[in-house]
């Protein structure tokens, strides 16, 4: 197997065929052998039954059960643990970020690199469409704490849904996963920069998503109570 795709996904009822069929009509056009990982963190709606409709017709589509919802980090590593590729990585549910990146991806893996993640802040990035306002400032101040709080320098897109890594080196940094929410991304940053792991960043195309459920004062206090979680947790792993 060349390469396995996890995709985390909670209440996605409306958007997870399409991005099971535009990832699918992507790698069919590759000569990779490839394996779709949707990981239901406890939906309630009716996400698995159109994960089911899609894997009827693509034996490729597997789908993982978390039984009860876990967070976008425990379903990650679950979908790890199923998957069977020499390259393993991850991308969001609702097809925000275009699964053509992965051309280059897997020229850099290929060629020796630990990891590749996506980039919304390069030059070359597409974004489709805009975050509003108010979001995009969220985010910069976001950079900035992060920055000076965990002291991760170097990723300046630390929360972008499209990263993937050679099998041994993603296994390795969710082995030592503690936070199972939103942060994990971070978490998965500072491990990599601690152990040595390189990894490279590239552009993509990205589209805001206007149905999006994150609510900026709620949930950057979620956010701010794992990072200090990733700080306690790992305070001395290293």
């Amino acid at each position: 197997m060349d390469i396995s795709v996890i995709i985390p996904a909670y209440n996605e009822e409306k958007r997870i065929a399409f991005t099971l069929e535009k990832s699918i009509d992507f790698l069919q056009q590759r000569s990779w052998q490839y394996e779709l990982l949707p990981v239901d963190d406890g939906s309630r709606d009716a996400t698995v039954e159109r994960i089911a409709e899609v894997a009827r017709e693509f034996p490729q589509v597997r789908c993982v059960l978390n039984g009860q919802n876990r967070g976008k980090g425990y379903s990650i590593r679950h979908g790890l643990q199923e998957a069977q590729g020499n390259f393993i990585g991850f991308m969001d549910a609702d097809y925000k970020t275009d699964i053509a990146a992965l051309d280059q991806a897997m020229e850099l893996l290929e060629s020796g690199a630990c990891g590749v993640i996506g980039d919304r802040t390069l030059g070359k990035s597409e974004i489709a469409r805009e975050r509003k306002r108010y979001r995009e400032m969220g985010s910069i101040v976001f950079r900035r704490g992060l920055q000076m709080l965990m002291g991760l320098r170097g990723y300046d897109d630390t929360q972008c849904g499209f990263k993937f890594f050679r099998a041994e080196v993603m296994r390795d940094l969710f082995n030592r996963q503690k936070v199972e929410g939103y942060m994990f991304d971070v978490e998965i940053l500072l491990l990599a920069s601690k152990l040595g792991y390189a990894l490279e960043r590239i552009p993509v195309k990205w589209r805001f998503d206007p149905d999006s459920r994150f609510n900026p004062v709620t949930g950057m206090i979620r956010n701010l109570g794992e990072l200090a979680r990733i700080r306690w947790e790992h305070r001395g792993d290293f």
